[in-house]
């Protein structure tokens, strides 16, 4: 599929939202699938964006993820420096 303009609007529009943004139109998206009361077109382009919207949150979440580190402790119990978040 290339880009259009739309497509390429849309792709800079989610990129631009927080992941409790994209969160909360992906929940409208589904509630709004869910009631049946769109139509195939409008089905299709909601399913769509919330691809698009799904996709986005877990590069969110994998990128914060990746920052988080765990403190390890040393023999006496105290802090003794961090790994990063997976790592033992």
């Amino acid at each position: 599929m290339t880009d259009t303009p739309d497509t390429a609007a849309a792709a800079a529009d989610i990129a631009s939202l927080s992941f409790e943004a994209a969160m909360g139109e992906l929940e409208t998206i589904v509630r709004r699938l869910e009631s049946g009361d769109v139509s195939l077109e409008e089905s299709v382009t909601l399913y769509e964006r919330g691809h698009a919207l799904r996709g986005h949150c877990e590069a969110r979440l994998a990128a914060a993820q990746a920052r988080i580190e765990q403190v390890s402790l040393g023999a006496d119990g105290r802090p003794a420096g961090t790994t990063p978040f997976g790592e033992s």
